[in-house]
């Protein structure tokens, strides 16, 4: 560009305006959690429809720091013609970190069982993990402080409540699968880290089978991966393959389950099109 198409260009833009974008119909505010005194950054999303008699579906959203804009913008563009998309208005609630950067290390803590550190993989560059094992309270959190604040601003339908995960997210969407199924209908776990504590994992995959034959549940689960992943010594995809094989002999028993790998996908790489096919999995009985 020539010194005066510049300058012009620079006179156009001061001119007009300049401010930072903002994604119609989103909020953000801080919660501090009574279980560890912990801080999240949290967004919501209200759809654009008016909601059903129910209530609106509700998507939780973990990482939201580095996947909520995505989440949104899929469901806004879909979400407008639901009879072609399968795709149906949610409100989306991303938990998310005092950060600007698309991941905090505080997601170690709240995504995680107590492990021992002996059990970790090598960190790749040779430093220590931080601190771990907050799942339980992460999940009170979410429980007891955060899903009755959404409940107070916004009509939901408890009835479909679904949480979104990947990597560490994943297998905390997993962990609380396990522990406490009927926390949502509806549960994703991309790329689940299940070789953190493949053990402690196993273990309350047991006891959930072991439950649910005394007790019948309704729940949709949707395990994926990228195709790339397949190299990972870390065997994500044969770990949630594996496992969607075992949920799905469960199906008597109201656990339905997916399994899809995302061809040409890496590890971040799958996102997208995971949230894609996440929106018409948590709308797959709404539509």
């Amino acid at each position: 560009m020539d010194a005066k198409k510049s300058e012009l260009f620079s006179s156009a833009v001061h001119t007009a305006g300049v401010s930072e974008f903002t994604i119609p119909r989103t909020k953000q505010r801080v919660m501090y959690s009574h279980y560890g005194n912990r801080e999240y950054r949290i967004f919501v999303a209200q759809p654009y429809a008016d909601p059903p008699p129910s209530g609106f579906p509700v998507i939780y959203v973990l990482d939201a720091n580095s996947v909520f804009g995505t989440m949104v913008e899929a469901m806004r563009v879909q979400a407008g013609r639901s009879d072609r998309t399968g795709v149906v208005p949610a409100v989306i609630v991303g938990i998310g970190y005092p950060t600007e950067k698309p991941f905090s290390p505080a997601r170690f803590y709240d995504f995680t069982m107590s492990v021992p550190e002996s059990e970790l993989p090598a960190r790749p560059d040779g430093t220590a993990w931080p601190e771990m094992g907050g799942a339980a309270a992460f999940l009170e959190f979410i429980e007891t402080e955060l899903k009755p604040e959404i409940e107070r601003e916004w009509p939901i339908d408890r009835a479909r409540q679904a949480i979104f995960g990947h990597s560490l997210g994943g297998l905390f969407a997993l962990q609380v699968l396990f522990t406490k199924p009927t926390a949502f209908r509806t549960y994703i776990a991309g790329s689940p880290s299940i070789h953190w504590s493949k053990q402690l994992l196993l273990e309350a995959e047991q006891r959930f089978v072991a439950r649910i034959k005394q007790e019948a549940l309704n729940v949709d689960v949707l395990l994926a991966a990228g195709e790339l992943e397949r190299s990972h010594k870390s065997r994500i995809n044969a770990h949630a393959e594996e496992l969607a094989e075992r949920l799905s002999a469960l199906a008597d028993l109201g656990v339905y389950v997916e399994f899809q790998e995302f061809a040409g996908e890496g590890h971040v790489s799958v996102l997208p099109a995971l949230i894609s096919r996440a929106l018409r999995f948590v709308s797959r009985n709404s539509v």
